[in-house]
């Protein structure tokens, strides 16, 4: 049970997990700010890190930042 939950997540997976767009996450995906793995073409996620970047404030910051654009 534990290998599936420390599987990687795609990007709709992801979002639906943190209640954001796909479009959200590749915004942040492109500003370098979310912990994300290329894989040939597709971008990967570790839910662990996604919450560690998650608890340090790393959501909230750039969603603010975006909507003041």
């Amino acid at each position: 049970m534990a290998e599936i939950e420390d599987r990687w997540l795609s990007v709709d997976e992801i979002g639906k997990y943190l209640g954001v767009s796909s479009d959200t996450v590749y915004r942040w995906i492109d500003k370098h700010v979310m912990p994300a793995h290329r894989m040939g073409r597709l971008w990967k996620f570790k839910k662990d890190e996604v919450d560690e970047w998650v608890k340090a404030g790393g959501a909230a910051d750039k969603t603010r930042q975006d909507q003041a654009e």
